[in-house]
């Protein structure tokens, strides 16, 4: 849709100018805070299965992914003290504008998946990757808590696995058949009042 990619493309700038002021102050409390680079980088699988790099303010210290992709609660040890603060509001995902301005997301879209968990997709759920990810989509509204989710599971990576993965394809699989400028702005306006109820 090319009203989409102009919403994108405008919006997405324009966060980036505005937003500038707040960037130096993260980037300053990062830099503070724990030792390690600014951004953390992650291989997603996008548009058509094809892999990019998934760019968010870093909130773990240098190499905690190593021990597992999924964060179990807000206390995880592997987080930062000013990571935990960027995760709750969900500041971290802001670098990911420049995602969208390059044209490998759009602000709502299914959430970008790492290769480890794609590759468990059935046949009917990776249709979710015949639209660009996104930063914003209904699913992400329902698990803004996801990390408590996980943390109060007895096995967290089996729950998401077998719970909230599957929750979330099919509730993008209903974006996906049903979804225009109005839903998007719709979906961006409830994301919002949902960071803020936090």
């Amino acid at each position: 849709m090319i009203a989409k990619r102009v919403f994108d493309i405008v919006f997405s700038l324009g966060g980036m100018i505005f937003l500038s002021p707040i960037f130096i102050v993260i980037v300053i409390l990062l830099r503070l805070d724990s030792k390690g680079s600014i951004f953390y980088k992650q291989l997603r699988v996008g548009l058509n299965q094809k892999n990019f790099k998934l760019i968010k303010f870093r909130t773990m210290y240098t190499d905690s992914d190593r021990a597992g992709l999924l964060t179990i609660g807000d206390h995880d040890s592997r987080i930062t003290r000013v990571g935990c603060w960027l995760r709750k509001y969900k500041i971290d995902e802001l670098p990911q504008l420049m995602n969208i301005l390059k044209g490998e997301m759009s602000f709502v879209g299914p959430r970008p998946e790492v290769l480890k968990y794609v590759e468990l997709y059935d046949a009917s759920q990776i249709k979710v990757l015949s639209v660009k990810p996104g930063i914003t989509d209904w699913a992400s509204i329902q698990y803004i808590d996801e990390n408590q989710l996980l943390a109060a599971a007895e096995d967290p990576e089996s729950f998401y696995i077998n719970t909230i993965i599957p929750s979330k394809i099919t509730q993008n699989l209903k974006y996906i058949d049903h979804h225009n400028l109005w839903v998007d702005l719709k979906i961006i306006s409830y994301t919002l009042k949902s960071i803020i109820r936090r």
